[in-house]
């Protein structure tokens, strides 16, 4: 227990309400300079805790509250915040707020602002440790100097007051005060009966008046009582008839009760589905955010598909544009190979015409040679040339003409040849030309036809792909809502297993796990409800039995433990107990073989590693069917017994009651966090492949 804050506000040292910082449990330390109100925050604590400012006139409480010109304050309090988790103060909080009110005329205390006497104060100070017999609790100012320069008589008197002497001479005094009193007393009782005595004569002699009156007053009650016998009558008619309205009026409201009941009922599950509409509007935002992406995506596709589409058009329109080329020249060759032809034709009549008219030439020449013979047999030679030189001369005259007309003739007929030759094969060159553009031109048409095959495919694929993207982009939505949904349960459940471990062992068992971190300290394997699991059935019977063993550390060996606990100690991080496995010796436990009692350890699932701790801890209970069975077991073979709703029999015969709050079950808990952390990673493995996919699907688009 220790003082946590201090709440100071209207005395003539604090204009204002002053409110100190939460004090640490150890050790504080207030500081300042002469002058600064140390002493007043000192005198504030006494205020409210020892009888100080008790017996103060009404100038004193005038002057502690108000001093000098100005708005006159009528009344102040101090109020002390005190650590009560050690449940010193009986009272059933953690934190208690003790408040002492000054005012002009009296003083009020609230405990937890209720207002309380002052003995009530002083009986719940001196049960927490504050007694007014030893005042020494408060140590003041200048107390042990004047302590160390007392004399001895003086410190005999301090040390009587400290032992209680001086109380029990003045509860001394006050005793021989009420003896005093009391013979006082005594002397008047004495007088009093006297005077009873005498009272007593007179009241004989009233006795027969009374008789009279009694025997009137009989009569006067029987008149009474049939007078009031009728007013009784009239009032339980009117009382009926209220009971009938009341009885309407509690009708009325019953079925308004249930109204408002039902109204909270449709609340709730209003409640409950506004919720599940506000996460089906965030699944739609996040849907709706997804459709944008897919959006903008297949925008940007459509963008790359109609630039395709006019590469391929343009691809189509240059191969087009070659196609009617080629057949432009196609046409041309076929109108030069015609027009070659024809002038074939028209060269070929003249050509003939030429040889014809080379052979009548040459025909001519022969008939003339052969007149020309005959002519020069007839006239003779030497009556045509005067000398055989002249004659020679002509006829040689005559050959070279002759030659010379046929090597033109004969030249001519080559030339006619060549050009013929030279036409045929440009014929032969078109019409090769002309194969090969048909070739070209029908290889480019069903290329065209495969690329229009292809982006049709293409396009089909495409399309099926964006689906199958939409499907996976759904999907891992919905997987990370399920994955964030099942990791925000996990520690919720965390949080509530945190809770529900005592606070020092929460401690410890946090700085257990930070020590084994920092320090890199193996064979630490955890608390035992991490290390086991059974049927959910069974989670009474387990807890009820382990109780707060079930945050034991199970270790290794105990030279680990003891290095822990070192680390633990100097820290002052809680307080764990360990159960190391080289130290722990199960007991050996005969248990009954009957269909009505069950081992508990045959109902749990753990490691062989561990089954020398869990024997320590649950090795001698045994769950029956019913309390009946649970108590013979105990009394025959001393075992501990429990049922599944948590009552157990202890093997001296100890009977307790279970009481349970499954809510709170620390196995349940854990279950929990482990089939949402199994759930989490199945999950987060599922996205994970979905991901995978919408890059592989990403990649082929």
């Amino acid at each position: 227990m220790y003082i946590k804050q201090v709440i100071i506000e209207g005395f003539k040292s604090y204009k204002e309400q002053v409110a100190t910082e939460p004090f640490s449990p150890k050790v504080n330390c207030v500081v300042g300079a002469n002058g600064s109100g140390k002493t007043n925050f000192f005198h504030a604590i006494r205020f409210v805790l020892s009888d100080l400012f008790h017996n103060l006139r009404t100038e004193d409480r005038h002057a502690l509250l108000h001093e000098g010109a100005g708005h006159q304050v009528m009344s102040a309090f101090v109020e002390i915040v005190i650590d009560n988790s050690d449940n010193r103060i009986p009272v059933d909080k953690e934190e208690v707020h003790l408040r002492r009110t000054i005012g002009l005329k009296k003083d009020e205390y609230f405990l937890d602002k209720k207002h309380i006497t002052k003995t009530e104060v002083m009986n719940l100070l001196e049960s927490a440790g504050f007694s007014r017999s030893n005042p020494y609790y408060v140590v003041q100012q200048g107390k042990i100097a004047s302590l160390t320069l007392m004399k001895d008589s003086e410190r005999l008197d301090l040390l009587k007051e400290i032992g209680g002497t001086r109380v029990y001479e003045e509860r001394r005094r006050e005793s021989m005060k009420i003896m005093q009193e009391t013979s006082n007393k005594r002397k008047q009782i004495i007088q009093v009966v006297q005077y009873i005595e005498e009272r007593l004569k007179e009241l004989d002699e009233e006795k027969e008046e009374l008789k009279q009156y009694q025997q009137l007053d009989k009569q006067r009650r029987s008149l009474e009582y049939a007078i009031f016998d009728k007013e009784l009558h009239d009032a339980r008619q009117k009382i009926v008839e209220v009971e009938e309205a009341r009885t309407k009026v509690s009708e009325n409201s019953t079925n308004m009760y249930n109204r408002v009941l039902e109204s909270h009922e449709r609340i709730k599950l209003l409640e409950k589905e506004f919720k599940v509409l506000i996460r089906e509007a965030q699944a739609l935002k996040n849907e709706k955010a997804t459709v944008e992406n897919q959006h903008t995506e297949a925008l940007k596709m459509h963008a790359q598909i109609e630039l395709d589409v006019k590469d391929l058009e343009e691809k189509i329109g240059g191969d087009n544009r070659m196609k009617q080329e080629a057949e432009r020249a196609l046409k041309g060759l076929e109108e030069e190979i015609q027009n070659s032809r024809m002038e074939l034709e028209e060269i070929r009549p003249l050509h003939e015409k030429q040889v014809m008219e080379e052979e009548k030439i040459k025909k001519g020449i022969m008939d003339r040679e052969k007149q020309l013979s005959i002519l020069y047999q007839k006239q003779g030679r030497a009556t045509q040339f005067s000398s055989k030189a002249s004659r020679d001369k002509w006829l040689q005259k005559e050959i070279d003409d002759l030659q010379r007309v046929l090597r033109s003739n004969t030249g001519q007929e080559d030339n006619l040849q060549k050009e013929i030759e030279q036409l045929n094969k440009k014929i032969e060159e078109l019409d090769r030309t002309a194969k090969e553009r048909s070739a070209d031109l029908e290889q480019q048409e069903a290329l065209i036809s495969d690329s229009l095959k292809e982006y049709d495919g293409f396009k089909t694929e495409r399309d099926k792909l964006q689906d199958a993207r939409k499907l996976l982009w759904k999907k891992e939505s919905d997987l990370a809502a399920e994955i964030d949904k099942l990791k925000a349960e996990v520690v919720k459940a965390e949080k509530s297993l945190d809770h529900a471990a005592p606070g020092d062992i929460r401690r410890g068992l946090n700085s257990v796990r930070r020590i084994c971190q920092t320090h890199n300290i193996s064979g630490v394997f955890g608390p035992i409800f991490e290390l086991l699991d059974c049927d959910e059935k069974f989670f009474t019977a387990v807890e009820v039995t382990a109780g707060n063993s079930l945050f034991h550390v199970v270790v290794e060996t105990d030279e680990i433990s003891t290095r822990i606990i070192r680390y633990l100690s100097a820290e002052k991080g809680g307080r764990v107990t360990f159960i190391p496995l080289n130290r722990v010796r199960a007991p050996h436990v005969t248990i009954p073989k009957s269909s009505e009692v069950i081992p508990l350890l045959d109902r749990m699932k753990y490691s062989d590693r561990f089954k020398p701790a869990f024997k320590q801890v649950f090795g001698r209970t045994v769950v029956c069917r019913d309390l009946d069975v649970a108590t013979k077991t105990a009394k025959t073979h001393g075992l501990d017994c429990i049922t599944l709703e948590g009552d157990q029999v202890s093997k001296k015969g100890a009977m307790t009651g279970g009481f349970y709050d499954y809510r709170r079950s620390k196995l349940k808990l854990m279950s929990i966090i482990r089939q949402n952390t199994k759930s989490v990673n199945e999950k987060q493995e599922e996205l994970e492949r979905v991901r995978n996919s919408l890059q592989d699907i990403l990649y082929y688009l």
